[in-house]
């Protein structure tokens, strides 16, 4: 695992052919791109958290039955901060950066000091956004970074907070038929209260408005606010559901403490500590009305969890289901320190909690005198109930889909609607998937692929054009390899059969990543609006030399090399 998750990786900005075996079908045409960390050590200091580190984009190119890879750090603030003072800065999750050791004490107690309110990273290494014909890398923080999905290249820095009090948003945004983005964030202490802000942000303009310096969060909406049920201690929160009328926020007892957050810097420990698992406190389920904006007044709970991935969430008669992954506490977050993925790693991963796919079902219509006690679900095909409590709440019990499964991918054609398969990856013992699944929710039967030595990454659904079933389509997923003669690729299933139908080999050494996009080729910009925003089409696709790296990389290249 130290191999897997601690090497610093070379990024490869120019377009790498890879070699295809099997045959990819005629109509795939598009661009596949991941984000995750890749650069965990820069000149002496190194980070502590897997999660801190620097955010590496890659992409693979899929055009006329071939493959072109590349990737590139995406060039941030923090980034390019830490390349120059050849140090780390920037404080991350687990890793707090200090003031130069060479200042005095009173400008170190001035730095300190202004770290009350927090600047945050704008190391975007969690996900990629879309947003009309733009995209985003993004994270956690209140910042995103627009990039270039063909080139990879990092373009401007957008700030959330500078259209609406958000100080941290999700990186799991949901989109709506009209190109809406919907998404949410925390406003910290703002006129004395702290809230959970749901907001829209509408399509992109087009690019030629974009040039006259329009962005797109100038028209961004607050669709609702929810307020936090500890002023000074919210809800961490990783994703939300939506349904066709609703959107679903849970508010679980992994909470973030605001003033130890404030005052991290002056007692010397980093964001992760602030965050702390109240096991005995419930876990609130949220609905807001997408049309009136407002939240259903009924109060609804479960038992304490963890939740970092919701999967999908629809309604059928007069009931609201909602699937996400839970954990029954926060030490999957604590797995990811470094020195715990070290060569005795089993030891701590054993320890951690298994994540579960569960079901909740959410009464909308019932007799308000119903007796207290009673099962207010109505829908024979779960296990799941919501039962009437004195005060008037509902507490719910969830139905076990399945055990195992993280990073859960369905096809977004059936977002916020009925739905029947899951695409996910299975964890067990190991911090890495070891294998993808596709799990029957009707049935509860498993398709898995495997491969000895291989460890595939979130597996993305594309729909097959003019598709009529739900798992008409393909899978991609990127696998990174751990024997040394066997290289990486891109894996390509068939998402009815999940058997294989290619893979494209590539000569790098690909690294373990998070989230990503599949961009269809009709979705990205024409050739020449691209090389009017000073794009490069992949002309040829020339296969990467050493020598062909451009002059703003080499500098880092060599800064790796020495690492």
């Amino acid at each position: 695992m130290e191999r897997i998750f601690c090497k610093n990786k070379q990024e490869h900005p120019e377009p790498i052919q890879a070699k295809v075996h099997g045959e990819i079908p005629s109509w795939m045409e598009g661009v596949l791109l991941r984000n995750g960390p890749g650069m965990h050590k820069i000149g002496e200091c190194e980070y502590n958290h897997w999660f801190d580190g620097m955010a590496l984009l890659h992409s693979f190119t899929i055009k006329n039955g071939e493959v072109f890879y590349r990737s590139k750090y995406l060039r941030s603030d923090t980034y390019n901060s830490n390349i120059e003072a050849n140090r780390i800065v920037v404080s991350e999750l687990g890793t707090m950066a200090y003031p130069d050791p060479c200042k005095n004490i009173f400008t170190k107690a001035f730095c300190y000091l202004s770290h009350i309110i927090p600047q945050f990273t704008d190391n975007c290494m969690i996900n990629i956004m879309r947003n009309g014909e733009d995209y985003y890398a993004s994270s956690e923080v209140n910042f995103i970074r627009k990039i270039d999905p063909r080139t990879l290249e990092t373009l401007e820095k957008v700030d959330y907070s500078k259209y609406a009090a958000i100080n941290m948003a999700t990186s799991h945004p949901h989109y709506d038929s009209a190109g809406n983005v919907l998404n949410m964030g925390t406003s910290i202490f703002n006129k004395g209260k702290t809230r959970y802000v749901i907001f829209k942000i509408p399509p992109a303009a087009p690019g030629s408005e974009a040039k006259k310096g329009k962005t797109c969060l100038k028209n961004l909406e607050v669709i609702c606010s929810i307020p936090s049920c500890s002023l000074l201690k919210p809800s961490y929160f990783h994703s939300f559901g939506i349904s066709e009328n609703y959107i679903l926020f849970i508010e679980h007892p992994f909470k973030l403490d605001i003033l130890k957050m404030a005052t991290a810097h002056i007692q010397g420990v980093n964001w992760a500590s602030c965050l702390t698992f109240y096991k005995d406190d419930k876990t609130w389920i949220h609905l807001v009305d997408r049309q009136s904006k407002k939240e259903v007044s009924t109060k609804f709970y479960t038992d304490a969890m963890v939740v970092y991935h919701h999967v999908n969430a629809y309604e059928e008669d007069d009931h609201v289901i909602l699937d996400l992954i839970s954990y029954t506490d926060n030490s999957l977050l604590d797995l990811f320190y470094l020195k715990n993925l070290n060569k005795n790693f089993e030891n701590t991963a054993n320890k951690t909690s298994i994540p579960s796919c569960k079901r909740f079902v959410i009464p909308l219509k019932y007799e308000k005198d119903v007796a207290v006690g009673s099962n207010l679900v109505r829908l024979p095909s779960t296990t799941a109930s919501a039962v009437k409590e004195k005060d008037g709440s509902i507490y719910c019990q969830p139905e076990t889909l399945c055990d195992e499964i993280e990073l859960p991918r369905i096809n977004y054609d059936y977002n916020g609607r009925k739905y029947r398969y899951i695409f996910a990856a299975e964890m067990k013992w190991s911090p890495v998937p070891s294998q993808i699944v596709k799990f029957d929710i009707l049935t509860k039967r498993k398709l898995h692929w495997k491969e000895e030595h291989c460890w595939p990454a979130e597996p993305v659904f594309v729909p097959s054009p003019n598709a009529k079933e739900e798992d008409e389509g393909i899978i991609l997923s990127s696998i990174v390899t751990t024997e040394p003669q066997k290289p990486p690729f891109l894996l390509i299933l068939d998402a009815k059969t999940f058997k294989e139908i290619a893979r494209a080999t590539v000569n790098v050494d690909l690294h373990v990543d998070l989230h990503g996009i599949f961009i269809p080729g009709k979705d990205l910009k024409t050739d020449q609006e691209t090389d009017e925003d000073g794009g490069h089409e992949l002309k040829g696709c020339p296969s990467y030399k050493e020598n062909d790296v451009p002059k703003d990389s080499l500098p880092v290249k060599k800064r790796m090399e020495d690492l």
